[in-house]
């Protein structure tokens, strides 16, 4: 009876896990904004390694949330704030330079393809996520209200390599999506309104986290 207990809670614990990460992927934020940008701005292997770098990030969060650290953050004002303004600061200064890049626009699909580093993209995507203060948030009520404290480690990993999966799954194919030789085209002669949206978004995103408050 108590192995039949433990099974059904871990079942209910994988189940609920599974569809909060699902339901945090699709969720557009920071991350969809910078994900969609460079897909059309910088191309299918950047976004990809920003896809990739946000994933790095979320293991970081999955990591310290397990240790028990992201209960620390939670409640320590002045480290959740630090973090929340990091972050803010950070999507001001995307946003600043991508409304202010001033590229010209040629007929030519190649000639509009700005060169991203796989390091600089895959340095971008782990920045943005490893700054967002909402992620923190998310991490900690999973492994604080979902999951036991009495849930084996393997299986505490293994959330998180679930959630990290969900991450790359949901954008690695928005950048492949975006990045198709059919779709591409329909993007490129919109480039900086693209730049003055992305922008935009991030923007309100900022001053969403900058009036945060702490839990």
């Amino acid at each position: 009876m108590k192995v039949e207990l433990l099974i059904n809670t871990y079942i209910a614990e994988i189940i609920a896990v599974s569809t909060i990460a699902i339901f945090m992927a699709v969720l557009p934020g920071a991350d969809f904004v910078m994900v969609t940008r460079t897909s059309i701005y910088n191309g299918r292997l950047a976004g990809l390694y920003m896809s990739l770098g946000m994933c790095l990030s979320v293991c970081i969060h999955a990591s310290y949330s397990i240790a028990g650290l992201a209960v620390v953050i939670a409640n320590s004002a002045w480290l959740f704030s630090t973090i929340k303004y990091l972050g803010a600061a950070y999507l001001i200064y995307i946003t600043w330079q991508l409304l202010t890049t001033r590229e010209s626009l040629n007929s030519d699909q190649n000639a509009l393809m700005t060169e991203m580093s796989p390091f600089i993209a895959l340095r971008l995507g782990f920045t943005c996520n490893i700054l967002n203060p909402k992620t923190s948030i998310f991490f900690l009520s999973i492994f604080t209200q979902v999951v036991s404290v009495d849930t084996p480690l393997i299986m505490q990993i293994s959330y998180g390599l679930r959630i990290m999966l969900a991450h790359f799954i949901r954008y690695s194919g928005i950048a492949l999506l975006l990045s198709h030789p059919k779709i591409l085209p329909r993007f490129n002669r919109q480039k900086q309104k693209i730049d003055k949206v992305a922008g935009l978004v991030l923007m309100l995103i900022a001053i969403k986290l900058s009036l945060m408050n702490y839990v």
